[in-house]
């Protein structure tokens, strides 16, 4: 079990490293003025900030979601896999229903992680900048705006983590069924890899509009004063304003996002757990293997 969750922080370490730069496209595109939009789409949105900032702007905010990582990997993988032994049988609903429950509790970190990524993506750069890391920015609004404003978005958060997390794993689960992911298999780190990339598109797809609002309500007050009393507020003002293709904003480089992060992740977790269990495991057995085709592991 230690060795798996490991595995499984070592994967997300990549998968954020490969991801961070369109989720930092993601954040722009979603808070950008309606009036004075400074990007016309996603690639302008990259060529822009490399201009601009160099390559080192798309990694901005980095060290919030790295920070949080490991801690989030113990709350989802150990909640996930305990949920599922609760409910006693290996079933797609006890999957969605045991992802939901690991998508709720890991909110506690996420919510504060994505608010300091968040601030830190869209500060300006340079010495005038107001943050100088997550945690110097977390503290700021902690002496601001106390433990309410550390939390800003955790309605927001569970809208989108609960019902995200159970469409990963469901998915997850019914992908690996069908595509007879068994230990032995010459194909099994593919298949993994297919099915790890289907289910993060899905889970996105799924409470993409959440999204948008939450990164809308953790930005607010960033660049002026504040606009949105709350979720309810955001989502009529944004629509009104915008129309509903502002709950899209975002949604090309998300994608973009979600596939080649999941697939970093579970090529990772591969190469960790064959280099850890050594030559003889994978000869005797592919444990490997084995334990990357259970859901609940990865």
């Amino acid at each position: 079990m230690a060795l798996d969750f490991l595995a499984g922080c070592a994967g997300g370490v990549a998968g954020v490293l490969v991801g961070h730069p369109f989720d930092t496209v993601k954040v722009r595109l979603q808070v950008q003025s309606v009036e004075k939009p400074q990007y016309r789409g996603t690639l302008h949105c990259f060529q822009a900030i490399i201009k601009q900032e160099s390559v080192l702007g798309l990694y901005r905010g980095l060290g919030s979601p790295l920070l949080g990582l490991t801690f989030i990997n113990a709350l989802v993988f150990g909640v996930q896999g305990n949920t599922l032994r609760a409910l006693g049988r290996d079933s797609p609903l006890n999957q969605f229903l045991a992802g939901a429950a690991a998508g709720a509790i890991q909110c506690v970190i996420c919510c504060p992680m994505e608010l300091a990524k968040t601030r830190l993506q869209l500060q300006e750069a340079g010495p005038a900048r107001t943050y100088r890391g997550p945690l110097d920015c977390l503290a700021q609004i902690y002496r601001q705006e106390g433990l309410r404003g550390v939390n800003r978005g955790m309605v927001s958060t569970l809208l989108r983590e609960t019902p995200s997390f159970g469409v990963y794993f469901l998915t997850y689960d019914v992908l690996t069924r069908a595509l007879g992911c068994e230990p032995g298999d010459r194909l099994l780190v593919p298949k993994l890899l297919l099915a790890g990339g289907t289910s993060g598109i899905a889970s996105w797809l799924s409470t993409y509009p959440v999204d948008v609002v939450k990164s809308r309500l953790q930005a607010d007050g960033l660049q002026g004063a504040p606009r949105y009393r709350g979720i309810v507020d955001c989502v009529q003002q944004s629509y009104r304003e915008e129309g509903w293709r502002v709950f899209t904003r975002g949604l090309a480089s998300t994608l973009l996002r979600a596939f080649p992060v999941n697939a970093a992740t579970f090529a990772t977790v591969t190469v960790v757990l064959s280099y850890a269990r050594g030559e003889e495991a994978r000869l005797e057995g592919d444990a490997g293997s084995a334990a990357l085709a259970q859901p609940s592991s990865l």
